[in-house]
Parts: structure tokens; C-alpha cells; sequence
């Protein structure tokens, strides 16, 4: 039964050589991955409350809070598994061939009994250079891969086990500086498609009318990824994260220190159940949105940044933009953070003290519907 490589090499002139093939995340040397990205600058305040110079409890408030209904009620997660799974030869030079599988979910919570998956998109893609469609004409690249795709897809190998993928995607073949890897390439197209299906599960939660002031959506991890040229389509992605807050783990302490240069101690000496004062943000990534971002420990731990979360929210209405997040809606927002906190997942997972349960649950469910790395790896 002939292999995919095989199949690839095959339609687009290439040579494959029967590379080593290995997951990616499980081989490279193991790094911080922050979900917060360059070109961080502080605009002013970012919230209502101009007094508010110091850290502030909401424990109070999250004891009150905790009898009621919770304010979050869906839990957004999107994940991803590269591979490095083969390499071709196109024009003397040889290139690396990537494929990953996407797992994008929300769950909602009906009550304290119920938990459910109700949005899932688990999509196979491949990243493969430009090169592979050196014979097509200009502009309809795309209408290529869409059609290399299908014939893969009709392949016995993907048919016999009923698989198929949804994107060939490709990437850049210029010539890369020392730092600028054709794999990097390769796996920030998959991480492309990953938050381009986050947008669209969002996107239709809103369209369902399902986001409410009293059903909000917990993100997991920054919302730093709204990029977009078109100004009404800039819009309208803002709009739907009106009651959408962005949860980081993996905050980066001196990402604000340009601005506010004592911010890393500030966080790491925040008592528990206690919050920063909001600073209003913008990224060079997306010059037109403006965020509003604050800290909350969770929980005390050893280290000074463990039990400590980076609260994001898209500032959607001029007035928030002018005059930064209502305090109140702060306080509200991280007291019902602090009580998602239990249970935890004590020695399953090393972040545990970051973790928010429903948050865990979302992501556990996730990688339980990817296929095994052995399983993908030998259908190449």
C-alpha cells in the first residue's frame, strides 16, 4: 500500500528520502513557551479605578460569589501535534516535510454534574514547501493543494482506516538565516490553522447567541492573535470576544518591564487571592486592538510565579478603550476565576498550580481524541 510521502513525492516531482521521522514536540530541547509575544507596549491605565495603585484582594468577593451560578460557563482550548515526517528534494535543495494534527474544543459546563464537549474540530494537516507546485500558475497555488488533497484523501491508506486531511498547507522556500528553519516554517503554518479554528468556534458561539453577561468563555491562553488587515473584519473578531477572557499559565514575568519596570517583583510577591491593578496594552502584531491585562494569584506555591495566572480581555467599546475595564467587572472576573481553581490535578500535571479544573478537563479531552504518534507517523 503505497505511503503518503510516496504518494506526494510522486505528484509533485519531488524525491523523498525515508527520513527519521519523529514527533516534534517530544525531541526538541525542552524550552519556555510564553504565550506572551514581543512588541508589548503599555498605553495607561486599564481600568476605571485611577486609585488603584496596589495589589487588591477579591477573596471576599469570590466567598460571596461562590453559592451563585459561575459566571464561566464554556472553556476554550486548542492544541497541537507536530511531526517532522519525511524529507524532498525540489530543485537540487531539500526540504522538510511537516504534518500535524489540530485539536481545537469547548466545553460547557451545565451544572456541577455535567461537563460536555460541545464544539470539536480535530483536523490532519500537512506543511510541505512552495516548491511542490513549482508547474502552477501564479495565484491558483491554492486551488493546487485543494486538489493534491483530494487525490491524497482517495489514496487506500487513508480510505481503508477512514482518515483524511483537511489542508495541504505550504511555506516559504527563501533562503533562511541561522536562526529561521524551514521545520519553524513547517509548524507555525499548523499553529496558523490551530488559531484560525479557534476564531471560528468562537465565532459561532457567538452566532448561536450562546455568550451571555452571565455565560462568559474562558480562552486558554493570551488572545494576542486577532491579526487581520481588514478593518470590518477586525471588528466584528473583537466583538466576539466581548465575554471571552484570555488565561495565560505561561506568562513571560518582564514582558511588561519596558514599561512598568518593578512588574516581575509585583507578581511575584502578589499575595494569594490577591490581583495587580490593569495596565491597557497594545502588540505590534495587532496595532488596532487594545487589551486590558492584570495578574491573580491563585494559589501560594514555593516559587514566586507559580500560582500566578495573566488575565487578558479585549477592550471592545471605545469608552473601554478610552477609560480602561470597569474595576468592578475585574473584581468579578478573577473572583470567579479564583473559584474555578478546585479541584486541582495534583501530580497528573507538573502546571497544576496554574491550573483551572475545567480548563484541564477541556485539554485532557482533547488529546484523548488524537490518534497515537506511532499510528500518524506510519501512515507516511
Amino acid at each position: 500500500m503505497k505511503k503518503i510521502l510516496d504518494f506526494i513525492a510522486e505528484e509533485t516531482d519531488g524525491k523523498n528520502y525515508k527520513s527519521y521521522k519523529y514527533c516534534f514536540e517530544n525531541i526538541q530541547v525542552p524550552k519556555i513557551d510564553y504565550d506572551d509575544k514581543k512588541g508589548i507596549r503599555i498605553t495607561k491605565k486599564g481600568e476605571t479605578d485611577k486609585s488603584l495603585t496596589k495589589p487588591k484582594s477579591v477573596k471576599e468577593l469570590a466567598d460571596r460569589l461562590s453559592g451563585n451560578p459561575p459566571l464561566f460557563k464554556y472553556f476554550l482550548d486548542g492544541s497541537r501535534r507536530t511531526y517532522k515526517v519525511d524529507d524532498i528534494a525540489y530543485d537540487k535543495r531539500l526540504y522538510p516535510i511537516m504534518a500535524g494534527q489540530i485539536g481545537v474544543a469547548i466545553c460547557k459546563r451545565e451544572n456541577k454534574h455535567s461537563f460536555k464537549s460541545i464544539k470539536f474540530r480535530n483536523p490532519l494537516v500537512i506543511a510541505v514547501p512552495e516548491k511542490a507546485n513549482a508547474q502552477t500558475t501564479i495565484g491558483k497555488e491554492q486551488l493546487y493543494f485543494n486538489n493534491l488533497r483530494s487525490k491524497l484523501n482517495e489514496q487506500n491508506i487513508l480510505k481503508s482506516q477512514n482518515l483524511e486531511f483537511s489542508q495541504i498547507l505550504s511555506y516559504r522556500c527563501s533562503v533562511t538565516s541561522e536562526h529561521d528553519k524551514y521545520e519553524d516554517r513547517g509548524v507555525a503554518k499548523i499553529q496558523n490553522q490551530m488559531i484560525n479554528l479557534e476564531q471560528e468556534v468562537v465565532r459561532e458561539l457567538v452566532r448561536d447567541k450562546k455568550l451571555k453577561d452571565d455565560a462568559f468563555l474562558i480562552k486558554d491562553g493570551s488572545l494576542e492573535y486577532m491579526k487581520t488587515n481588514d478593518s470590518k473584519e477586525l471588528s466584528q473578531i473583537k466583538g466576539n470576544y466581548d465575554r471571552v477572557v484570555g488565561v495565560s499559565k505561561n506568562f513571560n514575568p518582564e514582558a511588561l518591564s519596558k514599561d512598568v519596570g518593578d512588574i516581575s517583583r509585583r507578581i511575584a510577591e502578589l499575595k494569594v487571592y490577591h490581583r495587580t491593578p490593569a495596565f491597557m496594552y497594545q502588540t505590534e502584531r495587532i496595532h488596532d486592538v487594545k487589551f486590558a491585562v492584570w495578574y491573580l494569584r491563585i494559589r501560594e506555591t514555593v516559587s514566586p510565579f507559580d500560582g500566578v495566572l495573566k488575565i487578558e480581555k479585549v477592550l471592545v467599546r471605545e469608552q473601554q478603550e478610552e477609560e480602561g475595564l470597569d474595576s468592578d467587572e475585574i473584581d468579578i472576573i478573577s473572583a470567579n476565576i479564583i473559584n474555578e481553581r478546585n479541584p486541582v490535578c495534583y501530580g497528573t500535571d507538573k502546571r497544576w498550580a496554574k491550573h483551572l479544573y475545567p480548563v484541564y478537563l477541556t485539554e485532557r479531552y482533547i488529546k484523548s481524541q488524537y490518534l497515537s504518534d506511532l499510528h500518524f507517523i506510519n501512515l507516511f
